[in-house]
């Protein structure tokens, strides 16, 4: 992990100088071209997990999506792109990794539909149909599932959450944990070294 990726777990406005650094991907069938950040996750590139994602599912159709942790904007700008009857909330502790998802999504023409903001800024009360979400393992098995049980409660009756881990940073234990909280979770997909699992509220 450099550098960048690792203040991006900690830091609400990182300290390295800022340089943007274009990601081209094609995901879902669509071609995103991205401007990511230094000091944002994933700089420069497509990481290896969230590509597993991408090429282990299917995009999400659903009406109200959350893209929990969400860095340069790629995976929920990917399923805006993917899916017009979605509108996507992003989410990060990162200022400059919502700037550039802004940014991102203006470029791309969803601005109408993909809105980046900060945890507080997401109103108490509001559900979501699917979370989507590379979630930052790094910040430490407390603090992630202090996050996780603050998110997932926000999925509506009968939603989802879809989530890429890697099985050496705990991918199964965390499985288990979910289980044990009440939120059923199973494998989707296992790919270089990486588990997708889909969390569901329980009893649907």
């Amino acid at each position: 992990m450099s550098t960048d990726d690792a203040e991006h777990y900690f830091t609400a406005d990182p300290s390295v100088a800022f340089t943007r650094t274009a990601v081209d991907a094609e995901v879902w069938g669509v071609r995103l071209s991205l401007d990511s950040g230094s000091g944002v996750f994933a700089h420069g590139r497509l990481d290896v997990g969230t590509a597993v994602l991408f090429r282990e599912t299917e995009p999400p159709t659903a009406p109200r999506l959350l893209d929990l942790g969400c860095g340069y904007g790629v995976i929920g700008l990917a399923a805006a792109l993917a899916s017009p009857a979605s509108t996507v909330t992003a989410v990060d502790v990162n200022e400059r990794a919502l700037l550039l998802a802004r940014t991102n999504g203006e470029a791309l023409g969803v601005a109408d539909r993909f809105t980046a903001c900060l945890p507080d800024e997401v109103a108490p009360d509001a559900q979501f149909d699917e979370i989507w979400s590379n979630p930052p393992i790094r910040i430490g098995k407390q603090a992630l599932h202090g996050l996780l049980l603050r998110w997932l409660p926000h999925l509506a009756p009968g939603g989802r959450a879809v989530m890429v881990v890697g099985k050496n940073l705990g991918g199964d234990s965390l499985q288990r944990w979910l289980g044990e909280q009440g939120w059923p979770t199973t494998r989707l997909a296992s790919a270089k070294g990486f588990r997708v699992l889909e969390t569901r509220r329980a009893g649907y």
